[in-house]
C-alpha cells in the first residue's frame, strides 16, 4: 500500500477505524473473533494505522485492539483519543482536557492497549473550559517521556489548531470528510497544509451510506447512532440516495465498488490525507484496502466534485455544537 504523510509520521494511506467493532453501529460487539480477524487482515494488506478511543465502549474498543495487536506492535501505528471521559468523577461523555485528566487517560489507554507508547494521541473534542495551551503542554510532556509519539486533534477549528501547533507540533487533525461532507475544504485543509499538518478523515464512506449497502433507515437497529443524525432521517435519507446512485454510476465505469470510488476520490485530494474507513468485517477491510489501486480519470473526479451536498447536518444539534467546524 502506498503511504501518506501526517506531519512527520508516515502511514499506509488507508487506515482502519475500529469504533464499529465495539459500539454505536448495528452489530457492534456481536462477533469479537471476526473483529480480531479483521484487524489481522488489515495488517496483512498494508494498513499501518488503526484508530480507536477510550470512549468507544467505553474502554471496550481499546481492550479489543490490545488483544488483537498482542505481539504485533512495531508494525502498526495505533491512534487513540482522550477528552470525552472525565476521570475525576464526571465519567463518559463529559469533556475534560485538563492536564491531570490527560495523564489519567493516557495511563488507562496504555494499559488497555497493552503497549508502552501511543503512536498518535488525539484530543477527541476541544474542551472549552481548558485552554488548549494547557492541554498541549501536558501532551508535550508525554511525548518527552516517550508515552506518546505524535499529537493530534479531532474536530478542532482553525484557530484552535494554530494555537495548539504553536505549543507543540500537531501531526494530524481528524474530522469527517467525504463526498457528502466537504466542509473541511473551506478553511481547515488550507490551514493544515500551511502548517504542515496531516489530515485524517473519519467516516470517509459517509457512515456506510456511500457504499450503497444502505437503502432504508429501517436497516439500522433502533440503538444505532446513525438514527440520531439528520442525514439518516427518512426524508434526507431518501434525497441522499441520489448522491449514492451517482457514486455507483462512476464505480461501474471504473470497475470498482462505490466504496472504493469514494475512498479513491479522497486519496486523490493529496498525499497528506489518510482516511480511516471503519468496519468489523474481513470482506469490507479487503474492499477498502483495494481502493489503493483505484485510479480515477479526470472526468470521473470532476463528476464526483460536482455532486450536490448531502441533505441534512452530519450531527444532531447537541453533538454538532461540540465540533469546531
Amino acid at each position: 500500500m502506498r503511504t501518506a504523510t501526517l506531519g512527520d509520521l508516515k502511514v499506509g494511506r488507508i487506515g482502519l477505524g475500529a469504533m464499529s467493532m465495539s459500539d454505536y453501529y448495528t452489530g457492534a460487539g456481536s462477533d469479537e473473533d471476526e473483529a480480531i480477524r479483521t484487524v489481522h487482515r488489515a495488517l496483512d494488506l498494508g494498513v499501518t494505522m488503526i484508530d480507536t478511543a477510550e470512549i468507544y465502549g467505553p474502554y471496550a474498543n481499546e481492550e479489543l485492539l490490545g488483544r488483537a495487536l498482542r505481539g504485533r506492535y512495531g508494525h502498526v501505528a495505533v491512534a487513540t483519543k482522550f477528552g470525552l471521559v472525565s476521570h475525576s468523577g464526571g465519567g463518559p461523555n463529559v469533556l475534560d482536557s485538563r492536564p491531570a485528566n490527560v495523564r489519567a487517560a493516557v495511563e488507562g489507554s496504555l494499559r488497555r492497549l497493552g503497549t508502552d507508547r501511543i503512536d498518535l494521541y488525539y484530543q477527541h473534542r476541544v474542551d472549552p473550559d481548558t485552554p488548549i495551551e494547557d492541554t498541549m503542554g501536558a501532551l508535550s510532556e508525554l511525548v518527552s517521556e516517550g508515552k506518546v509519539g505524535h499529537v493530534g486533534l479531532s474536530e478542532a477549528g482553525v484557530e484552535t489548531v494554530r494555537r495548539a501547533h504553536a505549543v507543540h507540533p500537531v501531526a494530524a487533525v481528524q474530522t469527517e470528510y467525504s463526498l457528502w461532507s466537504r466542509e473541511p475544504e473551506e478553511e481547515l485543509l488550507p490551514v493544515l497544509r500551511e502548517l504542515g499538518i496531516g489530515f485524517v478523515p473519519y467516516s470517509p464512506l459517509g457512515r456506510g451510506f456511500l457504499t450503497g449497502a444502505l437503502r432504508s433507515p429501517d436497516q439500522l437497529d433502533e440503538g444505532d447512532f446513525r438514527r440520531t443524525t439528520p442525514r439518516f432521517a427518512k426524508d434526507n435519507f431518501e434525497r441522499n440516495l441520489g448522491l449514492v446512485d451517482e457514486v455507483a454510476a462512476v464505480a461501474k465505469q471504473a470497475g470498482a465498488t462505490p466504496g472504493q470510488v469514494a475512498l479513491a476520490w479522497l486519496l486523490a485530494q493529496g498525499g497528506d490525507i489518510a482516511p480511516i474507513p471503519g468496519t468489523r468485517r474481513v470482506s469490507r477491510v479487503e474492499e477498502n484496502a483495494g481502493a489503493d489501486a483505484v485510479e480515477l480519470p479526470p472526468e470521473a473526479l470532476a463528476r464526483l466534485d460536482a455532486l450536490a451536498p448531502a441533505a441534512g447536518e452530519r450531527y444532531a444539534p447537541a453533538d454538532l455544537a461540540r465540533t469546531g467546524l
